[in-house]
């Protein structure tokens, strides 16, 4: 028998997307993306100049902070300053490495764009949620750029989206929530550009192992969330350029 998910959702359905775009006043690129009750507020900040390791070389860069706000979760937890979790390190790399898979650096010319994620409510995805949302975020700063003029074109090449994807007693679901990501057996985190070209996967087996076919499955079901999340975010930013228009 199947278990039955919480919310009502069946296995294969995602919990509801929102998105709160332009949610503070001073960010090159805001929003407020939510995932069920998985709540990030996404910025996008653009900076003149490169790391050293680019200077003069005529491209931009793009990299990422994920925080979590100590009431994020039911049992407030610490912040973290200038030593960050290895969870955080490697979550905030992941963000960076995700997003900068949907940009021509070169065409973004000698600026930084830094990605800030910070975690206001968190029911488990927050990674694959400030993924999602830090797409968006990054897609409004570009628009506003080009539309003052100081890009001839959008850098951007590709939309970038993520899942999480779980076996719960054999069976894969999708876009676990906090409870069903703790039951899960085996948890994983895929991300995907709008061609369903995958940009990175991670899977850990919590406890035994998993098989090849379940595998596919798991990836057949993460490119179906994926897909229905790339659709929002272009409904998101469509809806927003219409209204600036």
């Amino acid at each position: 028998m199947s278990l039955q998910r919480r919310d009502g959702r069946q296995k294969d359905q995602l919990r509801p997307v929102r998105f709160e775009i332009d949610y503070t006043p001073f960010a090159a690129g805001s929003v407020l993306t939510c995932c069920g009750e998985t709540r990030v507020l996404c910025t996008a900040s653009i900076e003149s100049g490169v790391p050293k390791f680019l200077a003069d070389s005529g491209s931009g860069w793009l990299t990422a902070e994920y925080r979590m706000l100590p009431s994020a979760t039911q049992q407030r937890q610490q912040r973290e300053f200038m030593r960050l979790s290895g969870r955080t390190q490697e979550i905030q790399r992941l963000i960076g490495r995700s997003l900068r898979a949907s940009i021509d650096l070169k065409g973004l010319g000698e600026r930084t764009i830094i990605i800030d994620a910070d975690v206001l409510s968190a029911d488990a995805g927050t990674r694959t949620t400030s993924i999602v949302g830090g797409y968006v975020a990054l897609a409004s700063a570009i628009n506003k750029l080009v539309q003052r003029g100081e890009l001839e074109k959008s850098p951007l090449h590709d939309r970038v989206a993520a899942v999480s994807v779980g076996l719960i007693e054999g069976e894969p679901f999708l876009d676990l929530n906090y409870s069903e990501d703790v039951a899960a057996e085996v948890d994983f985190n895929v991300v995907m550009r709008q061609d369903l070209s995958i940009i990175e996967v991670q899977g850990t087996a919590e406890s035994g192992s998993y098989t090849r076919t379940q595998l596919n499955k798991i990836l057949d079901l993460a490119e179906k969330g994926i897909k229905e999340l790339l659709v929002a975010q272009k409904k998101a930013l469509s809806a927003c350029q219409k209204t600036e228009n």
